[in-house]
């Protein structure tokens, strides 16, 4: 869970940065899969299950 809030954590910032700074559109669109790949991400995580076993 700690994975997903980091990685949605760095693509609000890459998004923020791309509109923000002139010239640095290439980093939204890097915020933006960023965010997608996380939501996949999360996604399958959901579906497997969640939680790895406690040994």
């Amino acid at each position: 869970m700690a994975l997903f809030w980091f990685l949605l954590l760095v693509a609000v910032v890459l998004g923020f940065i791309g509109v923000l700074a002139e010239g640095m559109l290439f980093m939204l669109f890097t915020g933006i899969l960023v965010a997608l790949a996380d939501v996949v991400y999360a996604g399958l995580r959901i579906r497997r299950g969640g939680r790895r076993p406690v040994r």
